[in-house]
Formats: C-alpha cells, sequence, structure tokens
C-alpha cells in the first residue's frame, strides 16, 4: 500500500512541476460544438432576407414552411420555398440559411432542389439534430401536377466532416 501511495505522490510532483514550468494558457474550448436545438424564429437568419435561387419570373418567392435552429453551433433556418404563382402547385426548394458576412442569411446547403418536383408539407427538427420533410410528389411527368401520388418522407443528418446525408423514403399517397 505504501507503495502506492509513493508512485502517486511522484506522479503528482511530475504534474505539478510540469504546469509550474509551461502553464496552460487560454481558454477551455469544446471539442464540438454545441448541440442541434430550436432557436427562436427572431434569432435565426431572416428567409425573408435570403436570395433564394428560384427561378419565378415576374412572381414573389414565398416561404412555404420554416424553422429556427442551432446547427453545428450556428443560428441557422431551415426553409422551403416556391415561386407563388397565379395557379398550380409549384415546387418546392428546401434551403438551410446561417448568417452571412454582410448581415444578410446566405445558403449554406440546398436540401431539395425544386427540379426535383416536391411540395413540401412538412419540416421539423428532430432532438437528435436530423432535419424531417413530409413532401408530396410525382411518379411520373404523366401524372397531373394537381394530383401527387405519392408521399415522401426525408431526412437530413449532419456528417462529422460537414455536409448532410439525405435519407428518401417513398410511399403511394392517401386519397383523400
Amino acid at each position: 500500500m505504501r507503495h502506492w501511495v509513493l508512485v502517486a505522490a511522484a506522479t503528482a510532483a511530475v504534474i505539478a512541476g510540469a504546469l509550474a514550468v509551461n502553464p496552460a494558457q487560454g481558454t477551455v474550448r469544446a471539442s464540438r460544438p454545441a448541440a442541434p436545438s430550436a432557436l427562436p424564429s427572431a434569432a435565426a437568419p431572416d428567409p425573408a432576407k435570403a436570395t433564394l435561387p428560384l427561378d419565378c419570373g415576374p412572381f414573389p418567392t414565398a416561404v412555404a414552411l420554416s424553422f429556427g435552429a442551432v446547427l453545428d453551433g450556428r443560428p441557422s433556418t431551415v426553409v422551403a420555398a416556391h415561386c407563388a404563382a397565379e395557379n398550380g402547385t409549384p415546387p418546392d426548394g428546401v434551403y438551410l440559411l446561417t448568417p452571412g458576412q454582410d448581415g444578410r442569411p446566405q445558403i449554406s446547403a440546398t436540401l431539395v432542389k425544386p427540379t426535383e418536383g416536391l411540395t413540401v408539407t412538412e419540416l421539423k427538427l428532430r432532438s437528435d439534430g436530423t432535419i424531417t420533410a413530409r413532401a408530396r410528389g410525382y411518379s411520373s411527368d404523366e401524372i397531373p401536377r394537381y394530383a401527387p401520388d405519392l408521399t415522401v418522407l426525408l431526412s437530413w443528418h449532419h456528417q462529422a466532416g460537414g455536409g448532410w446525408l439525405r435519407s428518401r423514403t417513398t410511399e403511394p399517397a392517401t386519397k383523400v
């Protein structure tokens, strides 16, 4: 027993001596960013101030759904938007907005391209940081754009090296 007490005392003396010669400087940093969490919309980037890559011609863009969150340690907004056309159901684009250097939100990721032809009906953040969406879509170009025949479930999980890993599940739409 006495041997272990001497070993512990010697180890403590070596560590104390090393710290006295070269004390730690700076602040302690977390090795990982804060866990993803919801963020009040007032604290998140404002999608109305963002330039979204939608080709709307003379029509304005319309934000269908959005939520604020802390993702990857930064305030972010996930937004589903489309062209505010006077008829039909224009497809949505889903974008991840983060604060830009000029104070305007910038697009840090495109999660759904409008060319995919999806109409997003639900957009959420799970407690594990996964972004989820439910959308309506079409199985072929022959399906009328007013009668989507697919329900599409999407999710995005943030990858450690950056970027978002997407998964997609498609099922027949239920008739109402």
